[in-house]
C-alpha cells in the first residue's frame, strides 16, 4: 500500500499540490499518493485531522484558513515553525502525535536566490504587508542578510510590531516598518515583495514609481494564469526589472516539506517548469 498525504484547507480544490507531489514521487520513485482535502473553515480543525490521521495518513501540508490552527494542533514544532506563528506541513510521527514545521519561508528564498538566481545578501528589501505570509518568510529572509529590509502596511501599527518582534534576528540589516502611504518618502529597493491579499482580491497597490531599482526583482506570492496586479505595475514603472510570481515559492515549499515526509530532496527546477505549462 502507499503511504498517503494530503494538503488541507479551503477552498482546496484550486490547490496545485496533488500535481506538485504527483510529479516529485515519479521524479524519486516514492511510492505515494496525495490527495486534496477540503476541511470547512467553520468546522473544528483538530477533530477533522485527528480522523484522517487516524485513518492512516502520513503527512498533511496546511493551507488557508488552518495554519494558524494547525500550529495549535502540533504536539512539537520545528524552530522556524515556533517563530512564524504559523505551521503548514505536518509531519505524523510513529507514535500518532504531530510535528509542525514552516517551509514558507524557506520555499520563497530558495525560489528567489537558486530558481531566479538573484542574490538577496546586501541588498534593499520591502516588503508589502505584514500578516502571517510576511510573518512566515521573514527568519529566512533575514538570514539571507540583506543590507536593509523595510516592512510596508496599511496600518504601520502592525508593521512596526512585526519589526520589533524579529529585531533580534535582524543583525547587520537595517529593519525598519511603517505605513503604505510612508513609501513615498523611501529610497528605492532591489527587491519588492508584495505579501499582501491585494493580488489574490484582483486588486492593485497604489505604490510610488520610483520604489522599484531598475536592475531590481519585483516578486508576488501569489500567482495565476497572467501577471498579477502587481506584477503588472513593476513592468509599467521599471519596464527592466525582473518580475516573478509566487508559483516557484510554491514548489520550493513544497519540495522542502516532501524532504521533511520522505527525505529526499526533488528537482524544484524542473518541476516548476512543468507545473507552470499545466497553468
Amino acid at each position: 500500500m502507499p503511504d498517503c498525504y494530503a494538503v488541507v484547507g479551503d477552498p482546496i480544490a484550486h490547490s496545485k499540490s496533488p500535481l506538485i507531489h504527483r510529479l516529485f514521487a515519479e521524479q524519486t520513485g516514492q511510492d505515494m499518493v496525495y490527495e486534496a482535502i477540503r476541511i470547512d473553515r467553520a468546522a473544528p480543525f483538530a477533530p477533522a485531522m485527528g480522523a484522517l490521521v487516524q485513518q492512516g495518513y502520513r503527512g498533511f501540508n496546511v493551507t488557508v484558513p488552518h495554519k494558524l490552527a494547525a500550529h495549535e494542533l502540533a504536539d512539537t514544532l520545528a524552530p522556524r515553525a515556533r517563530r512564524a506563528g504559523a505551521v503548514n506541513t505536518l509531519m505524523v510521527n510513529a507514535d500518532g502525535t504531530l510535528t509542525g514545521d514552516n517551509t514558507d519561508g524557506v520555499g520563497l528564498v530558495q525560489d528567489i536566490t537558486e530558481l531566479a538566481d538573484f542574490p538577496v545578501a546586501d541588498r534593499r528589501l520591502l516588503i508589502l504587508g505584514a500578516g502571517g505570509a510576511v510573518q512566515g518568510v521573514l527568519e529566512p529572509l533575514l538570514a539571507q542578510g540583506p543590507v536593509a529590509l523595510h516592512i510596508a502596511n496599511r496600518t504601520a501599527d502592525k508593521a512596526q510590531r512585526l519589526a520589533e518582534a524579529f529585531s533580534d534576528l535582524a543583525a547587520g540589516t537595517h529593519l525598519t516598518a511603517g505605513g503604505l502611504d510612508e513609501l513615498e518618502r523611501l529610497d528605492t529597493f532591489d527587491v519588492i515583495i508584495n505579501g499582501t491579499a491585494a493580488s489574490l482580491q484582483g486588486e492593485a497597490l497604489d505604490l510610488p514609481a520610483h520604489l522599484l531599482a531598475p536592475d531590481g526583482l519585483a516578486y508576488d506570492m501569489m500567482y495565476g494564469k497572467v501577471p498579477t496586479p502587481f506584477l503588472r505595475w513593476a513592468e509599467r514603472v521599471q519596464p527592466a526589472a525582473a518580475r516573478r510570481d509566487g508559483l516557484g515559492m510554491l514548489v520550493c515549499q513544497a519540495a522542502a516539506a516532501f524532504e521533511i515526509w520522505r527525505g529526499v530532496r526533488p528537482d524544484a527546477a524542473t518541476t516548476l517548469e512543468q507545473v507552470r505549462q499545466q497553468l
